[in-house]
């Protein structure tokens, strides 16, 4: 067989030398056919690793214009997510996404990408990086022309943070996307809690006070000081500005005229469960395997 050939699917590919020897025989040759083989085999690989956690990876934000995405795409390793091939797979996810109309994950893996659909790039990358490769979320969010965007990306995308706010510049924007990567809370506004949320922490609250042996009157007004914090806690605009601990978030707004009106933070692998492995263990196995 020609070793140039083997070459040249290799360097269409990125398969292994002697993957590419197996699919130009099976195919007589024909390197078209031979590409095909080994995607046909990269879509098995893929379905092997199915079961595996993937609770790593990154998140990206992009902005086009009145349309912004932030992206989080998870693997098994960090080293594969510092990775090239990763970090350009989850640039053309986010391309592909924030001039869709996609809302929910399966509707974004059937969108044109280079390989044919998402779902198809991340087969092949998969298949090329040895690992689980999923798309876990995305969050687009369109602006008038009277808002901004504002990102600020974390530790190479293990958290990124995506603002619109109203009537101001990018500064002011980017400033409170990352107060939002450092303090992580989760309502823009006071009255954007749930009720059920408030009534619940006010309970554990009282119960506390009580425990502490203080008369129920007492407890009572102790709650309402206590969910005061708690609101602190949770809400961007009554936390103190990382940048200037001595203005809340919302008086940060305020002095540059300006209103919160979304926000969106991702933090890479959060809620998912990881398994625990012992390395040592996982190498043998690897190398016995």
């Amino acid at each position: 067989m020609d070793a140039s050939l083997i070459k040249k699917l290799k360097d269409m590919t990125n398969a292994g030398l002697m993957d590419c020897k197996k699919a130009l025989e099976a195919s007589n040759e024909n390197i078209d056919e031979a590409v095909k083989w080994l995607r046909e085999k990269g879509i098995s690989k893929a379905a092997k690793k199915a079961d595996r956690i993937a609770a790593e990876g990154s998140s990206m934000v992009l902005v086009d214009g009145n349309n912004a995405v932030i992206v989080e795409l998870n693997c098994e390793t960090d080293f594969v997510s510092a990775n090239e091939k990763f970090r350009s797979l989850l640039e053309r996810i986010s391309k592909a996404i924030i001039n869709s109309d996609a809302k929910t994950v399966e509707e974004a893996l059937a969108l044109p990408c280079e390989e044919g659909t998402v779902n198809d790039d991340i087969i092949n990358v998969t298949a090329t990086m040895g690992e689980k490769i999923s798309l876990r979320r995305f969050t687009k969010i369109t602006k008038n022309d009277n808002e901004v965007f504002g990102s600020y990306i974390h530790m190479g995308g293990k958290i990124s943070a995506l603002c619109l706010v109203e009537g101001t510049d990018e500064t002011v924007a980017s400033d409170v996307a990352m107060h939002l990567a450092a303090m992580n809370p989760k309502y823009v506004s006071r009255d954007l809690v749930p009720s059920a949320e408030i009534e619940e922490e006010s309970k554990v609250l009282r119960e506390q006070a009580i425990n502490e042996g203080k008369p129920v009157e007492i407890a009572e007004k102790m709650v309402q000081g206590r969910i005061n914090k708690y609101y602190k806690d949770i809400v961007i605009t009554e936390q103190e500005f990382v940048k200037n601990p001595d203005m809340t978030v919302g008086a940060f707004l305020s002095s540059n005229n300006s209103t919160l009106k979304d926000m969106v933070r991702y933090e890479v692998g959060e809620g998912i469960e990881k398994k625990e492995e012992n390395f040592a263990e996982e190498v043998a196995k690897q190398i016995n395997g």
